[in-house]
Formats: structure tokens, sequence, C-alpha cells
């Protein structure tokens, strides 16, 4: 074959080759814009500035100062505070009695069969009790509901999957804190501050206790956020 009409053949054998890959097996910079994730910072930029729409302000901790305001976006809530650990729910190897004296076999909201939730397996957020401060069903955030939890450059996706106490916020499931980079003993594990959430209104996972559910619906969710704030 001539080298000009071997160099076509070539060309045009690995153009087919590229046109047949997957998007995710794209370079990124190939890739179509819709089926790259939501980077942290394009999320932080997002929530730099503070709308509040909670009528006071939350302590991270018994005793700390109320200084933590849940704020509003178009689509979304969302609060900036510190992360400690909830192991309530079922009983595992890592949530028990024995390893959390705080320990309740219960959760606020149930999976489809009925069980508590399993704080060691499902990534979940804590959203405080209804009081005067906020009232979060008000807002349009239930049990089941999509968060993108931020911190130190990693986006993960949750449900709201408890309620805490009326007046102190910041607070999400053991398997939440692990896929971090948090450290998620519920003793002494959590971080006391640089986690965002952004808890996305009207929003479903059904069942709750699908994690890649909530993945899914969460990116989807992320990328509809970006555009419209």
């Amino acid at each position: 074959m001539p080298p000009r009409t071997q160099l076509l053949a070539v060309l045009g054998t690995t153009l087919l080759a590229t046109a047949a890959l997957p998007a995710t097996a794209l370079p990124s910079a190939t890739r179509p814009a819709e089926a790259r994730s939501v980077g942290a910072d394009a999320l932080l930029a997002k929530v730099r500035s503070c709308s509040q729409i909670s009528k006071g302000r939350y302590r991270s901790d018994e005793g700390a100062k109320a200084d933590v305001p849940v704020c509003g976006k178009n689509g979304a809530v969302f609060f900036k505070a510190d992360m400690d650990i909830d192991c309530d729910g079922q009983v595992t190897a890592r949530c028990n009695k024995k390893t959390d004296r705080w320990f309740q076999d219960t959760t606020a909201f149930q999976q489809s069969d009925g069980k508590p939730l399993n704080s060691e397996k499902l990534p979940f957020v804590v959203v405080p009790g209804v009081s005067g401060i906020w009232n979060h069903r008000a807002s349009g955030i239930r049990g089941g509901a999509v968060a993108a939890v931020v911190y130190r450059g990693r986006v993960r996706y949750a449900v709201v999957g408890d309620t805490g106490p009326s007046r102190i916020i910041g607070e999400a499931s053991y398997a939440a804190a692990r896929s971090l980079g948090i450290d998620p003993h519920p003793a002494n594990g959590g971080t006391a501050s640089g986690v965002t959430y952004i808890l996305f209104k009207n929003s479903k996972v059904s069942p709750i206790e699908s994690g890649s559910a909530a993945i899914a619906r969460g990116e989807a969710l992320a990328k509809q956020f970006i555009r419209n704030n």
C-alpha cells in the first residue's frame, strides 16, 4: 500500500475507534459537558454568599456560639458547619452501644422494608429537628432528599436520613464521613469545620437506602443547581 494511502487508513481507523468509545472512556477534554461530574470548586462557587432563610442561627456543638445560618438558593438550601458522626440505626460492627455511648437503634426515616437506616453503609446527613429557627419540611427538605456534601475538594452525594437536636447543626453518618476522608469513629471522629452541605429542595431518592440512586440523582441535581444559580 502506498505510504499516503497507508497513513489515511490508519487515521481513519483511529477516528472510528474514538467515536466508538463510551463517553466515560474519552479524555475529559473531549467528553460532552453533560457527562462530566460537578466538581467541588464549581459547587462552592455557587454558595459563597448567604441569603439567610433560618430565623436564627445554629450551634455546631453544645456550648458553641450560635453562628451557623441556613441559606437559600434556587433549588436548594445550604449551610457550612462541622461534621459530627451519626452512628444510629441498625446495629453493626462499628455502630453499636459499645462504640457509641449515645447510640440509638432508630433513625427518623426508615428503609423501604421498615428497618432503620444503616449508618455504617449508607451515606446520609442529619438535619436539625423542627424548631423556631428553621423547619426543614417547609423548605422542601424531607426524608430521602438528596444532599451534596463537600469537603477538601471532594463531593459526595447522600440522602437526608435522620434528624438531630433542634439547635445544633452539622452531622452525617459513619459512611458519609468515611467517603469524604473524615474519621468516622462515633466517639472521637468527625471534623471541627470546613464541611458544606447542599440539600436539594423537593428531591427524593427511592428507595432511600440506595446509595447508587443517590449518586445518580445527586449528579443530575448538582448540574441543574449550577445552571440555575
